[in-house]
């Protein structure tokens, strides 16, 4: 079932989203050459006990899940592209990083991803995270009153096809609000004009990515991380939105990105 926010419960997603713009600030400012993913998710973990915030990710198991995550945040290197568990990896040279982590503050939710090159980047990583940023904005573009959800999630597609990429339909963005995941499904790839209509009040998490290679996937042995199944790296992009009666509002920026 879809439940519309009042702008008070919205204006309180976007205090949870602010702190998520925080910390993502945070974390990425650290994940240098020689830095271990484990000291990455010490950090968030920090964070978030100094504000009194709760993990969304602690303990959540769903059914593709292998038992309860028992961390803060994802943290996906090359090409694990999805649900990255963080483990004791030492970050190098060019490695490409997806963070994504979700929290609530006094019961309300936000969630965000951000991808960042470790050292000096490829080109052909740059492109990549820049073409995911790229479709995160045009879906936010296209989340306005009287739409549809199939509107953002063809103006997705649209920006992965301009670039050559291909699109994986398992895993993609969701509303939320007093849990992490609620209805409806965005996918990142579809027909405009298509779906339930967009209202004032819905709040959704819109997270294009996209892989240099294959869309398919497959699962690391720990039973969370999702890597390409060709091996190419993916980036991934994320923002909690607001659907409004004129321009979509991020709630998951602190005005500094």
């Amino acid at each position: 079932m879809v439940e519309l926010k009042s702008p008070a419960e919205v204006a309180a997603m976007g205090v949870t989203g602010a702190f998520i713009a925080d910390l993502l600030d945070d974390v990425a400012a650290r994940a240098d050459v020689g830095v271990n993913l484990l000291d990455l998710e010490e950090r968030a973990r920090e964070l978030i006990t100094e504000r009194g915030a709760q993990s969304c990710y602690w303990d959540y198991s769903p059914s593709f899940g292998r038992g309860p995550f028992r961390n803060v945040i994802c943290l996906s290197v090359n090409d694990a592209v999805l649900h990255g568990l963080p483990h004791d990896y030492v970050l190098a040279d060019g490695d490409l990083l997806s963070m994504d982590i979700a929290v609530a503050i006094d019961g309300w939710v936000a969630d965000s991803a951000r991808s960042v090159i470790v050292g000096n980047p490829r080109a052909e990583d740059q492109r990549l995270v820049a073409a995911t940023e790229e479709a995160l904005s045009a879906a936010i573009d296209a989340a306005r009153p009287g739409g549809r959800i199939g509107d953002i999630s063809s103006a997705i597609g649209a920006v992965a096809a301009a670039h050559g990429y291909r699109v994986n339909t398992e895993f993609g963005g969701h509303g939320l609000g007093r849990t992490m995941h609620e209805d409806p499904h965005v996918a990142n790839v579809g027909r405009a004009g298509r779906g339930m209509t967009l209202r004032p009040g819905l709040t959704l998490a819109l997270e294009p990515w996209f892989t240099l290679g294959s869309e398919r996937i497959k699962f690391d042995a720990d039973g969370w991380t999702i890597r390409s199944f060709d091996g190419s790296r993916g980036a991934h992009s994320e923002h909690t939105i607001a659907v409004t009666e004129g321009d979509a509002l991020i709630l998951t920026t602190n005005g500094r990105e």
